[in-house]
């Protein structure tokens, strides 16, 4: 069975978010727990975090298909160590915020290595990739210590598939895959796959054959057991372009089929399917559509 929702909007407290989801006629949804663009907010309050258990039980959404985000400024992958420490700081924040609500995972971006290399430098691609594996291993190290930080939790970290827009990492199955091998507690990771990011950074999904030859792609360099939700968008640039720039579904350069497969694959049972599309007006009839097409 398909869990399917949006991204909806905790203005006001977190308590509003699956009001807001039933309004649309999710069965899944995601939030932030906190302003995603403040490094910190103040603690939740018992009454919100009451209303929020409340309004989740009217709601019948049940925990498991409740996918949070972390905030937009937390890089864990950070090449300055201040400004590492302040994010994994607020990363491990961001966690127990989930604990409190009694929410099991928490989805973010891996990272960015920020680090600037002129592209006519002849060690141009040599220097790229070095950056990239030596980021990728500070997210790793970053996880970790979230994870030592929170042993006491059942909060999976949920790494989200980047389109490798700027310096960010996890636009490719093998960073994904070289994060997770470096886990030492692999019970607390999961993967979050952003159908707009898969695609715009070169995974093709619009044809049955594209679509199973990514998936096994998938399968074979991250593992399916890690697969823990995803992100249901269409893409505004083309395959391959590397630009992070969702749209709504069917009208982007991705198309119908590709959500067909999506709904009819049994892989992708009992997780999370967050909209994250444009239009939030059309949520409740991308809803509709997505359950249309069901076989």
């Amino acid at each position: 069975m398909k869990f399917v929702g949006a991204h909806v909007s905790a203005s006001g407290g977190v308590e509003n978010a699956p009001l807001n989801a039933m309004a649309i006629g999710a069965k899944a949804f995601a939030l932030f727990t906190k302003n995603q663009r403040q490094w910190k907010s103040k603690p939740l309050e018992t009454k919100s975090i009451d209303a929020f258990h409340e309004n989740l039980e009217k709601s019948g959404i049940l925990p498991k298909h409740i996918l949070p985000h972390d905030s937009y400024l937390i890089n864990l992958g950070h090449h300055e160590v201040p400004k590492l420490e302040k994010s994994r700081d607020a990363f491990i924040d961001e966690l127990e915020r989930c604990r409190i609500l009694g929410l099991d995972r928490l989805n973010f971006h891996p990272g960015s290595h920020l680090v600037k290399i002129a592209k006519k430098d002849p060690e141009y691609m040599d220097k790229l990739m070095q950056a990239e594996l030596n980021c990728l291993d500070v997210i790793a190290d970053s996880m970790n210590i979230a994870i030592e930080a929170t042993k006491d939790s059942n909060v999976k970290l949920v790494i989200e598939n980047t389109a490798g827009q700027g310096t960010n990492l996890g636009y490719r199955f093998e960073h994904l895959a070289h994060i997770i091998d470096k886990i030492e507690d692999k019970s607390r990771v999961g993967i979050c796959i952003d159908t707009c990011h898969m695609f715009t950074s070169g995974y093709d999904i619009r044809t049955r054959e594209e679509y199973d030859k990514t998936w096994s792609s998938f399968d074979n360099i991250v593992g399916r057991e890690y697969l823990m939700g995803m992100h249901i968008n269409d893409s505004k640039p083309p395959l391959g372009s590397r630009v992070d720039r969702h749209h709504s579904l069917g009208q982007g350069e991705i198309g119908w089929d590709a959500f067909r497969f999506i709904m009819n694959d049994s892989r992708m049972d009992d997780i999370p399917l967050i909209l994250e599309t444009i239009d939030d007006t059309i949520w409740a009839e991308e809803i509709k559509a997505l359950y249309a097409l069901e076989d």
